[in-house]
């Protein structure tokens, strides 16, 4: 019945649940000519909807899964939120913004752009929530959650990827790193000589630190994940080394050490 529309195309850019990130925005358009202006009469009053959709990224499933918490043991995929389901059936509860003819804008959100929807259905808290239900094994997990911040000269290299190549590393580093931000195993995290980390963001690389006493993981450089070498080569299979040999004449330097001055 419509498509997501966000900026979040790849699955590391989402987070595992929309309600850890409250603010991240989309739009659900719905396909014109079905008469879904009159089925969209009388949902605007609620402020929370339910959004059924298709992981459509996904071609297998899995039995078992792997939670993604550090140390958890494999799960049943029916006990857990794992999208690499026999249906590829997923449910999503968001904030609805606002519905301009068959644009709803919604927050607080787990999808990728384009993503097929399927159905959308008022959230009713008499009905819905049930607040004090166990939660099964979950009820044993405690997650911490970071707090994720970019020193002055990442945030404006943040920008500059964000205008030239068109990727959200703010977004990334705050889905990656608020939880679990030193779990190599699961992401692509390397430790440093020096204590501190690097996380692969398609081809870029950002380099942090990570305060476990106040929870803090604070990006401190945004580096290119090409050599010069690389750049020499014609091939281009992620089509961005344009983007990347702009940014290291702007920094001077392929060195990631470097780039954090860079504009």
């Amino acid at each position: 019945m419509g498509w997501i529309s966000c900026p979040q195309r790849y699955r590391y850019e989402a987070p595992r649940q929309g309600v850890l990130m409250p603010d991240s925005e989309a739009i659900i358009q719905l396909h014109e000519g079905r008469d879904f202006d009159e089925a969209l009469d009388g949902l605007s009053g609620f402020e929370r909807i339910w959004v059924v959709f298709e992981f459509h990224l996904n071609e297998t499933w899995h039995p078992r899964v792997q939670p993604p918490r550090e140390g958890e043991p494999r799960r049943g995929v029916f006990a857990t939120r794992s999208p690499h389901r026999p249906n590829r059936i997923g449910l999503s509860c968001v904030r609805l913004l606002s519905i301009d003819g068959l644009q709803l804008t919604v927050a607080g959100h787990d999808l990728l752009d384009q993503t097929p929807v399927w159905d959308l259905k008022p959230y009713v808290p008499y009905a819905d929530a049930f607040p004090d239900a166990q939660a099964g094994w979950l009820d044993d997990v405690v997650t911490a959650r970071y707090e994720v911040e970019f020193a002055p000269g990442a945030a404006q290299v943040a920008d500059w990827i964000a205008e030239h190549g068109k990727l959200d590393c703010v977004n990334f580093a705050r889905v990656q790193l608020m939880t679990d931000p030193t779990d190599g195993e699961r992401k692509r995290i390397e430790q440093q000589a020096d204590g501190d980390y690097v996380i692969s963001y398609r081809t870029w690389r950002l380099q942090y630190r990570v305060v476990e006493k106040s929870r803090m993981v604070t990006v401190t450089q945004i580096g290119s994940g090409y050599s010069e070498t690389d750049l020499a080569v014609a091939e281009d299979r992620h089509d961005d080394k344009a983007v990347h040999r702009a940014f290291l004449a702007l920094s001077g330097s392929s060195d990631l050490a470097d780039s954090s001055s860079s504009t």
